[in-house]
């Protein structure tokens, strides 16, 4: 067992998720193992970092008021708490968006030399990037990917709009590269819309990636972990939407159903997990990566991997989690000791 007492939970980001992130943060936060570890909650946001709460081991959480929360010394990782410097031992990184699924805070930690629970700075770089992702998967064989067109901030947008049309059929699924939480992200029907969208995801980004939709008959998530011995896949989610496709609302207003486990044939939940622990080794990933798809009638399609997938009592891995008759601070501990 690694040696680790000091945790650091960062949360907050630089992104439209930040409020997600603080949600997800304060969650894993209160399910780490508090008879092994001191946890230390970080808000981090533009630089700003900041210490808000803190819970010794085997001890009450105690926040910090706003104005005389500690401020974190980035030179080493550290924290002055009533005249007592804390080293952190380890980062469990709960951002969502920059720069906690960049690879910015991946390579900051990795260069001062703090172990972190999400995958490498290159890794996270690479899977966070939609388009990225999908050319980094190309060629592997292990899951079909939808067709797509990418442009850049700055572009010929007309003519870019033209030469998607003409490539792919509509409907059509426009989306920053990079983000979560389905900022950004617009469906069309129709190609007079094309050009409003892609300005909708621009203000997400500086690259959009437009996607022919593929045609649904489930869609489907699954979270995959390093147990210390095997890659492992949790049970698979059917998520059926309210709204048409997996948008803010349906994620976060209460508008969809997630089926845990899916009530769809062994066949395919087995085929998603393996697809899945395959990604996450051709990736190289480590800690918790959670995988989305769509099955449709000539197969799976891969549609993004999440390096750090919302953790709050309502997200989709603590179901999965529960789903699989684990609890959730022994499987926060399996992350902490095996990323």
């Amino acid at each position: 067992m690694k040696n680790y007492k000091s945790i650091a939970v960062i949360y907050g980001s630089d992104s439209s998720e930040w409020e997600v992130s603080c949600r997800s943060g304060e969650f894993t936060a209160s399910r780490i193992d508090e008879s092994l570890y001191d946890v230390y909650e970080i808000f981090a946001r533009f630089g700003s970092w900041k210490l808000v709460a803190m819970r010794k081991a085997n001890s009450m959480r105690m926040a910090f008021p706003e104005g005389a929360q500690p401020d974190v010394d980035k030179s080493d990782f550290s924290v002055m708490v009533l005249g007592e410097k804390i080293k952190f031992d380890f980062a469990y990184i709960m951002q969502h968006g920059a720069p906690g699924e960049t690879g910015l805070l991946q390579g900051y930690l990795e260069m001062i030399g703090v172990p972190h629970s999400t995958c490498s700075a290159f890794v996270t770089t690479v899977a966070f990037d939609k388009y990225s992702c999908k050319s980094y998967l190309h060629g592997s064989g292990i899951v079909k990917m939808a067709p797509d067109a990418l442009v850049h901030r700055g572009d010929n947008l007309e003519a870019f709009c033209e030469k998607a049309l003409s490539q792919l059929e509509l409907p059509l699924f426009v989306k920053p590269t990079s983000g979560g939480s389905s900022f950004g992200i617009s469906k069309v029907e129709k190609a007079d819309e094309l050009p409003a969208a892609v300005r909708l995801a621009f203000t997400e980004g500086d690259t959009v990636i437009v996607e022919s939709a593929i045609k649904c008959e489930h869609e489907l998530t699954c979270a995959v972990y390093f147990d210390g011995t095997d890659v492992k896949a949790l049970p698979v989610i059917e998520i059926i939407s309210k709204t048409g496709w997996f948008d803010y609302d349906a994620k976060y207003n209460g508008l969809s159903n997630e089926v845990c486990p899916a009530e769809i044939p062994e066949t395919l939940s087995s085929e998603v997990q393996e697809i899945s622990k395959k990604i996450y080794r051709h990736l190289g990933c480590k800690g918790l990566v959670r995988m989305d798809y769509i099955s449709a009638p000539d197969g799976i399609y891969f549609l993004e991997v999440n390096i750090t997938p919302g953790m709050t009592n309502a997200s989709l891995v603590p179901k999965m989690v529960r789903s699989a008759g684990m609890d959730i601070t022994t499987f926060l501990s399996q992350i902490i000791q095996n990323s």
